[in-house]
């Protein structure tokens, strides 16, 4: 665990800058670890990024309670607040995370706080108060080791990481955003053929695109605001945002982009202009729910980008029993009101229960796979089984059901005989009940794919989804990994970048897309799409990505600094191992690798077979293959397009391979 694992978080409004200081002196000369933020480049992107990553480490949060925060019911702080909020939800409720100082003499039945912060003991310091109970009591907690179950929490605030390749992201594409750490390991070592007149020169100048006019008929579904009292029902109004972007993405003729980039902006500061801007879409819908017991305040509006007019709006005072009507409604008042004239009767009804029970309870699970973590991802299955108990034939249940088994597989939290099992019947179940779901198709899409490697079966499933949901990022995510494991590339890069053109603020589009690029030589559009995922999401492995552009345009050493960044430490060891192997420093290379052999060999053997086809031993990188095949590494299904592997082909071992995988020769 590294000192920013043990770290305390101070949040704090800027006119409370004065204590935080204090506090922050006090616990440090102690020799506790502060992350105190001294600087006010809040809001920029790098900032952002770094306060989110420090707030998925630290092992305190404390945030400053004071009149500043009262009279601010706006600001950064409360970003910050709900951040610590959300990762609270995944830790056993006798595990300390939050410990909220209050500063002056705000009392607690007045304080605007979240609710969470109601349920933890409340420490006091005044301006002029010494704050050595606060050191004392930090300490304490501090001294209580922390549970595995949030080290892994803590972590994994990107997808969960599953067996080191590209399948990865694709796997926890709900929009993920998906996604996963996903790097090209092991090959490039020796330069694979390159198109004619691609230069390392050409590969580091970016090539510039012409936007895209936006369509009138484009529309962004941005997260409801939960205004519930207790603020508890975010899962809800979230919920019901994804289920009107499932309904308007089925509209032919309207652009929708998906739920990853739609969410994208949740918790921001952003201007409807600004969001409009980067999703490429002329209109916005905004809206909120509010919920007590049985009854529900639905407000919708849709909203023109470039002049902020309100087009549409409505409020909707019903019964919860009656959401899935609202929803409709809401719906077809937006494709009425953009005028979409491909669509003969709105927008078609929604699948799925008609209880409200159930519903709640699928809602509750799809925020709960969101989080990516193993926990939260067995806790949403619990959810689901009881959703079918009360509905059996609830088919998006049955799909996402599906979908947790390949999860909890790659986190290495079910067996693999289990895992397949359980998905295989969850998978089947979601097609008897509505053979018209793309969802229920993508769940037997992922079987094949994850489990029995019938590519042929993949195919054919996915383009039934494709025929279901033409529209949908996922599914277009899905079409293109088959295609690339089949050796079609110039298919699978058709799929990948429509689904960045579907889904553009999702990182693990753009991943996918570069590595595809890098693999095929493309260097300069390699770099341009892995710089992008990185921007959006630096968690994914588009370092590690952006290391091998860089080794393969002849600069192993800044390759060396760009693989450093990579939060993964396999993927640092691996990419060192070959920029060190480019700049002739043998023996640091051999070190290496042998660390990552002796840290990663159940999960990383794919990597390290490419390593040694590329040095050339051609034993030890088909011995390496084995265990990989062994484990079902998902990263063995890139073989037939990964240049690093090109020592091995003349081999018949290769070929034998290719069979075995059920993959042509």
């Amino acid at each position: 665990m590294t000192d920013s694992d043990k770290a305390v978080f101070l949040s704090y409004a800027s006119e409370d800058a004065g204590v935080a200081q204090r506090i922050c002196e006090a616990l440090r000369a102690a020799g506790i670890v502060v992350w105190f933020d001294q600087s006010e480049l809040r809001g920029g992107d790098a900032w952002d990024q770094e306060i989110r990553r420090q707030i998925a480490k630290c092992a305190l949060f404390a945030p400053l309670i004071s009149a500043a925060t009262q009279a601010r019911p706006e600001g950064y702080f409360r970003l910050e607040w709900k951040l610590a909020v959300d990762r609270s939800d995944l830790m056993a409720a006798e595990k300390a995370f939050l410990v909220p100082i209050v500063v002056d003499a705000t009392t607690e039945p007045e304080a605007l706080v979240p609710a969470r912060f109601r349920e933890v003991q409340w420490t006091r310091i005044g301006a002029s108060d010494s704050p050595a109970e606060l050191v004392g009591r930090m300490a304490a907690l501090l001294s209580r080791p922390v549970s595995r179950h949030m080290d892994g929490a803590a972590r994994r605030v990107e997808p969960t990481r599953p067996r080191r390749w590209a399948f990865a992201a694709l796997a926890l594409a709900a929009a993920a955003a998906i996604v996963s750490a996903i790097a090209i390991r092991g090959g490039w070592i020796a330069h694979p053929s390159l198109p004619s007149g691609t230069t390392a020169d050409a590969a580091s100048s970016a090539p510039t695109a012409t936007p895209a006019a936006v369509s009138e008929h484009s529309v962004a579904v941005l997260p409801f605001v939960d205004l519930s009292e207790a603020h508890d029902q975010e899962y809800f109004s979230d919920g019901l945002s994804e289920e009107l972007i499932d309904l308007l993405v089925k509209v032919q003729g309207l652009r929708v982009p998906a739920r990853t980039s739609s969410f994208y902006f949740k918790g921001k500061q952003t201007t409807i202009a600004q969001i409009a801007s980067e999703l490429r879409v002329a209109n916005v819908v905004e809206g909120s729910v509010r919920k007590a017991g049985n009854r529900l305040r639905i407000t919708a509006q849709l909203v023109r980008a470039d002049t902020g007019y309100h087009i549409w709006s409505e409020t909707y005072d019903r019964r919860l029993d009656d959401i899935f009507q609202v929803q409709d409604e809401i719906a077809k008042a937006v494709v009425g009101a953009l005028k979409v004239s491909l669509l003969q009767s709105g927008p078609p009804p929604a699948l799925g229960t008609r209880s409200s029970e159930a519903y709640s309870l699928y809602l509750q699970a799809r925020a709960l796979v969101a989080h990516r973590v193993p926990e939260a991802v067995e806790s949403a299955a619990q959810n689901l089984r009881r959703v079918l108990e009360i509905d059996p034939g609830y088919a998006p249940a049955w799909a996402l059901l599906a979908k947790t088994r390949i999860m909890l597989l790659q986190s290495n939290a079910i067996p693999f005989r289990r895992a397949r099992d359980e998905a295989l019947d969850a998978a089947n179940r979601a097609i008897a009940a509505d053979p018209n779901l793309g969802a229920a198709h993508m769940a037997l899409v992922r079987y094949h794919m994850f489990f029995d490697w019938d590519w042929n079966a993949a195919q054919s499933e996915v383009a039934i989804a494709r025929r279901l949901d033409p529209d949908d990022a996922d599914t277009l995510r899905y079409a293109g990994s088959v295609a690339w494991t089949l050796g079609r590339a110039d298919e699978a890069l058709t799929s990948f970048r429509s689904a960045v053109d579907h889904d553009p603020l999702d990182g693990g589009n753009y991943l996918l897309q570069g590595q595809l690029e890098l693999m095929l030589g493309r260097l300069a559009d390699a770099r341009v799409a892995l710089q992008r995922s990185v921007e959006l999401h630096p968690n994914l492995g588009g370092h590690a990505s952006l290391g091998d552009v860089l080794r393969m345009s002849g600069r192993p050493a800044e390759a060396l600094k760009e693989y450093a960044l990579d939060p993964e430490e396999d993927l640092r060891l691996a990419g060192k191992a070959l920029a060190l192997q480019a700049l002739g420093r043998n023996q640091e290379a051999d070190a290496a690798l042998a660390a990552l052999e002796a840290g990663y060999k159940d999960v990383d053997g794919y990597a390290i077979a490419c390593i040694y086809a590329g040095r050339g031993d051609i034993d030890r990188a088909f011995a390496w293959l084995e265990p990989a095949y062994d484990q079902h590494d998902q990263s063995l299904t890139v073989l037939k397009l990964d240049p690093s592997m090109g020592a091995l082909v003349g081999d018949p071992r290769y070929k034998a391979l290719l069979r075995r995988m059920k993959l042509p020769e």
